[in-house]
């Protein structure tokens, strides 16, 4: 029997007395990627994307870890939520235009020391300020830095489209608005290499491209590096208590830890390991959410339909969004179907050994929005479910 197909016999034990669809961790997984990531970030404290988990208890669990530290939440709805549940160092990754929750923040002590919100412009301080509804809490502003790599003179751009500050005295001169600025305290930086930490560089079937990657992810190492480490001295000079400087993600811990400027590193991605994280040279982890689908109709030899199943993952669409059918090993999408809203049909000879009401086990694309479909998470350890623990969405919080 392979390890996948002795995995799929303790799923299917441990959820035997349940329906699908549902979805499950395996808390010896999650545990092991923890792990891992501890060691690529070599000492340094790893601040947890709650994006990637969605999960008040699974964040808990893995932050009750040493070396484990605060969490980097993507809305401020979220952020103020968390706050309020105890989370004591909450990030805000991206900036807000809420202008009800910025009321709440800088009107509420405990949540304006507990949550620092994201800027990259002077008209995000300006909105910060309209909102305050009477609030006069400091507000703890941290700095984005826009990490792309431009060559021949800007006119090609790797990286995603995120900060508007790309260089060292762009970022210091919002820095010295920061400071300027009556009711805002500058604590952090953060820059997020998504071309280096969120793109695999070893996609099965494709060498050439996967050398492409390498090579310019290895460009890429170099250059942030030394604009980084430059960035954060002249951010420095304006602010000399800065408490962090954030950066890296779940494919890049290992290379972010090792550079001095750079006190804390990000990721979440990497507790679930989803689909689109099994084309890395850097790290390999184990699959630990996965979600099932019953099987409702067998339309022929080689087919069968499960209920469900369309699942897509953000961002630019294509088949590499789409869940991975998982075990039984072998199945595939049929082409002129792909994953339906309602029913996904899946072809290969596994299926003819599949009864109605067996369960289909799916690997997302991505990690996090899994939790988006479904209201609880089972925790399987061995081949017992040991606890059943709500989403967000399960808790009644669709931030996004």
């Amino acid at each position: 029997m392979t390890a996948r197909a002795a995995d799929r016999a303790r799923y299917d034990r441990a959820t035997a007395a349940l329906d699908a669809p549902l979805a499950l961790v395996d808390l010896a997984a999650f545990d092991a990627n923890a792990e891992d990531i501890l060691r690529r970030a070599a000492g340094k404290p790893v601040r947890v994307a709650s994006k990637s988990v969605r999960c008040r208890a699974l964040l808990e669990r893995v932050l009750a870890r040493e070396g484990f530290a605060g969490v980097m939440s993507y809305t401020l709805a979220e952020s103020l939520w968390l706050a309020r549940s105890g989370f004591e160092d909450v990030l805000l990754a991206y900036p807000s235009a809420d202008r009800a929750a910025y009321a709440e923040l800088t009107a509420d002590p405990k949540l304006a020391a507990a949550v620092t919100v994201m800027v990259d412009d002077p008209a995000q301080l300006r909105l910060i300020d309209d909102s305050r509804a009477g609030g006069t809490e400091e507000v703890r502003v941290c700095v984005e830095l826009d990490t792309s790599l431009r060559l021949l003179g800007g006119r090609v751009r790797i990286g995603a489209r995120r900060s508007s500050l790309h260089s060292p005295a762009q970022l210091a001169e919002l820095a010295r608005t920061i400071a300027r600025t009556p009711g805002f305290r500058l604590v952090g930086i953060m820059a997020y290499e998504g071309h280096i930490a969120g793109v695999g560089d070893a996609v099965a079937g494709q060498p050439l491209r996967s050398r492409a990657v390498r090579l310019m992810q290895s460009a890429a190492r170099r250059e942030l590096a030394a604009r980084r480490a430059e960035a954060v001295r002249a951010v420095r000079a304006v602010a000399p208590d800065l408490e962090f400087v954030n950066g890296g993600g779940t494919g890049s811990v290992q290379y972010t830890a090792a550079e001095d400027a750079v006190t804390e590193i990000a990721a979440g991605s990497g507790l679930y390991v989803p689909r689109l994280f099994d084309n890395y040279t850097s790290f390999h982890g184990r699959p630990a959410a996965l979600f099932a689908l019953p099987v409702v109709r067998r339309p022929g030899v080689g087919v069968v339909t499960v209920l469900g199943g369309g699942y897509p993952a953000s961002g630019a669409a294509g088949r590499d969004r789409l869940p991975e059918p998982y075990l039984p090993e072998g199945l595939r999408y049929d082409p002129q179907e792909g994953a339906g809203e309602v029913q996904t049909p899946l072809l290969g000879s596994p299926a003819d050994d599949l009864l109605i009401g067996d369960k289909v086990w799916f690997r997302h694309a991505k990690a996090g929005e899994l939790c988006e479909r479904f209201e609880a998470l089972h925790l399987v350890e061995g081949e017992t479910i040991t606890a059943t623990v709500p989403t967000y969405r399960g808790e009644g919080r669709t931030f996004l």
